[in-house]
């Protein structure tokens, strides 16, 4: 007998057992069905007994099942881990960085140049961050988010204030302007962010208690809303930080001095002392992104 029996069978097993299902475990493993009950069988016959108990279409793990998958579960995190630092290794220091999607797109990227041509030894790796799903700090670095500025396990940093002004292309502005005052805006197209509390809130602001924002598109992710202001569909609120750029370019117009949302921010987030992957490159990027915000 062998020492050890196929690892993929092993990693079958596991994923099936993990999954609760040979189809979901195929999936994962870009294989087929038949091909994962297969080697799933293959190792029972290696250790002379099931590892399934199978009931109709369920399949669970037996007890032993159940403590070897957790046995390989770690193995596996064992061998990704030794994988990555390797990899690692050889291409220098390399950071993960997760941000949302509106963030990176429309600020991070367009000024990453600048810190590849500062730090050319530095390997960058962006992924999206989603406000709804928690950022995992085994596979990410550091992560940019947009709230009040708290989240839980982690500590984080000011980096862009979320001071939320509304706007309009300069075209859409010529042909239904002149907004002069925020009456001005009533009946006119509105769009909004994720809902229309917003519009809501900012109309408090302006004193217009009693108008209730027009109905309007409502776009699920920023650079959604954005794109639609750009076309010249409406007016919306957005960030002032965040399309610095768009208005210093001419290819948006902040119509008033009126904000909302003063207490939220683009923020720098890690985990709390004794978690995640400090590192000097960690560190140098953490540097940069803050003075090139000043910097606007």
């Amino acid at each position: 007998m062998s020492r050890l029996p196929s690892l993929n069978a092993l990693r079958c097993f596991e994923a099936a057992a993990r999954s609760g299902s040979f189809s979901k475990a195929a999936e994962e493993l870009n294989v087929t069905q038949s091909a994962v009950s297969h080697q799933v069988r293959q190792l029972e016959q290696w250790f002379g007994l099931s590892l399934f108990d199978r009931l109709g279409r369920q399949t669970m793990p037996t007890p032993k099942g159940q403590d070897l998958a957790r046995s390989l579960a770690e193995a596996f995190d064992i061998m990704a881990a030794a994988c990555r630092r390797l990899q690692q290794s050889e291409q220098g220091p390399a950071m993960t960085i997760a941000a949302l999607p509106s963030f990176a797109t429309i600020w991070l990227i367009p000024r990453l140049s600048q810190f590849f041509s500062e730090h050319p030894e530095i390997s960058v790796k962006v992924v999206y961050a989603f406000a709804d799903h928690k950022i995992d700090f085994d596979e990410v670095d550091v992560a940019v988010l947009w709230g009040p500025g708290e989240w839980e396990g982690c500590r984080s940093t000011r980096l862009l204030p979320g001071s939320t002004v509304p706007i309009c292309n300069p075209i859409y502005l010529e042909k239904e302007g002149p907004f002069d005052v925020p009456q001005a805006i009533l009946g006119k197209p509105l769009l909004h962010d994720t809902d229309r509390l917003d519009w809501q809130n900012w109309m408090r602001h302006a004193g217009l208690k009693h108008a209730g924002p027009s109905p309007g598109p409502i776009f699920q992710d920023f650079n959604l809303l954005r794109a639609a202001a750009l076309a010249g569909q409406g007016i919306a609120l957005c960030p002032n930080s965040l399309i610095a750029d768009d208005l210093a370019s001419g290819r948006l117009v902040q119509l008033f001095d009126i904000d909302i949302k003063h207490d939220y921010a683009y923020s720098i987030i890690e985990p709390n002392s004794g978690a995640g992957r400090r590192t000097e490159a960690l560190d140098t990027f953490k540097d940069w992104l803050l003075s090139t915000a000043k910097g606007k």
